[in-house]
C-alpha cells in the first residue's frame, strides 16, 4: 500500500471539504427533486428528463443518442422507456432513417405530464439551487460542470451528449 501512496496527489483540507459538499449537496438535492416529482406525478427524476430529452429534440430520439444525453447505460435507458412506455408516455419504433436503430417518441399523454411536470420542477431547482447561489456562483459551478463533462467525454468519444 505505501507504494501506491508515493504518487498520490491528495487532496487538502479544503478540497476534500469542497469535494464532501459537492457529494453531498448534488446527492441531497437530486433525491429532493426526486421525491418532488415521484410524489406529485408518479414520475422518477430520470423519467422526467426522458421526458424533456424528447421533448428538445421534436419529440423523438434514437435510444441510443438518448442515452448518450443522459450519460447513463443503454441497459439502463431501455428499462426506463421500457416502463414509460407501458405507462404511455413513450412508445418505441424502428428507426424510419435506417430501419436499424430504435427510436423512443415522446406521446401526447407524456407531453402532457411533462407541461403539468416542469412547473414543480423547475421550482424545486430555482429553490433548492439557484436561488440560493449568487449569478456569478451559479456561472462557476456551470463552467466547472461543463469541464468535467468535456473532459470525460473526451475519454468516450463515442458519446453524443447534448
Amino acid at each position: 500500500m505505501a507504494d501506491l501512496e508515493v504518487g498520490t496527489r491528495w487532496l487538502d483540507d479544503q478540497q476534500q471539504r469542497s469535494w464532501r459538499a459537492l457529494v453531498m449537496g448534488t446527492t441531497l438535492l437530486f433525491d429532493r427533486l426526486d421525491d418532488d416529482l415521484r410524489r406529485a406525478f408518479d414520475l422518477s427524476l430520470v423519467e422526467y428528463e426522458i421526458l424533456v430529452r424528447l421533448s428538445e429534440r421534436d419529440g423523438q430520439m434514437r435510444m441510443a443518442q438518448l442515452a448518450d444525453a443522459l450519460a447513463h447505460s443503454r441497459s439502463r435507458v431501455t428499462h426506463t422507456v421500457a416502463r414509460m412506455e407501458k405507462a404511455g408516455l413513450v412508445r418505441r419504433a424502428s428507426s424510419p432513417e435506417d430501419g436499424r436503430g430504435i427510436v423512443a417518441a415522446l406521446t401526447e399523454e407524456g407531453r402532457a405530464l411533462l407541461e403539468r411536470a416542469a412547473p414543480l420542477h423547475v421550482e424545486g431547482v430555482r429553490e433548492h439551487l439557484v436561488d440560493l447561489a449568487g449569478d456569478a456562483d451559479l456561472a462557476a459551478l456551470g463552467r466547472v460542470m461543463n469541464a468535467v463533462s468535456d473532459h470525460l467525454v473526451a475519454a468516450h468519444p463515442e458519446m453524443e451528449l447534448r
